[in-house]
Parts: structure tokens; C-alpha cells; sequence
């Protein structure tokens, strides 16, 4: 499969899409956390939980890919915990650990609103050939490694 002839564009014009892109999308991550009685730091915790599947992942490592404080996570998780998204199990190599796995059912109902979105966003990368998605999934790979960094940089205690 060709990809389609594109319009010209420049850096510039890309950041600015990419802008309004990153945007619209905390917006959606509002809306999202909200229909789920959640906070936007709750849901991306919980998605970090989602994303290990199925292995636990410990309160310090959610602490650190937040970028929030081991006693702010405890307040998130106790939240998590009373929604019935997330449960908690001592680590069996050492008891002072948490180790956090997500409910199914939660996990399940994430899953039906990011779902519709998803099929979405699948239709629009079938307008792009494979060369092309490679070329975006490079981009948004070394993108979300160069914006960690920076975080990692500027906000450093």
C-alpha cells in the first residue's frame, strides 16, 4: 500500500498540530477520568497498572512514572483502592513493599471508554502505509523519550 500524497508542511506547523493534538488530548483525559470518578493523576496511575499487564508494579514505581511524591501515591492508591480499580498485596520478597495489580472489572470498564477512540484512531493510521507508520511510531517513540527527559531535567528536586 502507497501513502497518499500529504499537504506541505513545516517543524513549525507540526509542533503546532502536535499542540493542539496534546491538548484536545488532556481535555479527553478529563472528561475520561471524570466519567470515571476519577482525578487525571488517578486514571494515569491506574493506566501505568494497565499497561504492566498483569505483572505488579510496586507504589514506588507508580511514584516515579507520575512524577508525584511516595505519600501523594499512597492517597492515589488508598482512591484506586475504594474505587475497585486496583488491589494491593504485600510484595512476598520484601513486606515493607505494596505490590498493585488492577480489578478486571476496572480494567474492563477503561478498556469500553478508551476502546471506541481506539477503533478511531486505527482507521485513521489504515490511510497510511506501513513505511509511514513506522515512520510516526519511531517519532512518537523518540518523541515520548525526549519529552521524559526533559521532565526528568526541569522539574529534578
Amino acid at each position: 500500500m502507497e501513502g497518499k500524497p500529504r499537504p506541505a508542511a513545516s517543524a513549525s506547523d507540526a509542533i503546532s498540530a502536535m499542540d493542539d493534538l496534546i491538548a484536545t488530548s488532556m481535555v479527553g483525559q478529563q472528561e475520561f477520568a471524570r466519567n470515571l470518578g476519577l482525578s487525571v493523576t488517578d486514571l494515569i496511575c491506574f493506566a501505568y497498572v494497565l499497561e504492566a499487564e498483569g505483572t505488579p508494579v510496586t507504589a514506588g514505581d507508580l511514584a516515579g512514572r507520575a512524577h508525584v511524591t511516595t505519600g501523594a501515591v499512597t492517597g492515589i492508591l488508598n482512591r484506586l483502592e475504594r474505587g475497585g480499580f486496583v488491589t494491593r498485596q504485600p510484595d512476598p520478597a520484601d513486606r515493607r513493599r505494596v505490590r498493585v495489580a488492577a480489578v478486571p472489572a476496572a480494567a474492563e470498564r477503561v478498556r469500553a471508554i478508551y476502546e471506541p477512540y481506539y477503533a478511531r484512531l486505527a482507521e485513521l493510521f489504515a490511510d497510511y502505509s506501513p513505511d509511514e507508520i513506522a515512520v510516526l511510531a519511531d517519532w512518537f517513540t523518540r518523541a515520548g523519550g525526549l519529552a521524559r527527559t526533559y521532565l526528568e531535567e526541569s522539574c529534578e528536586s
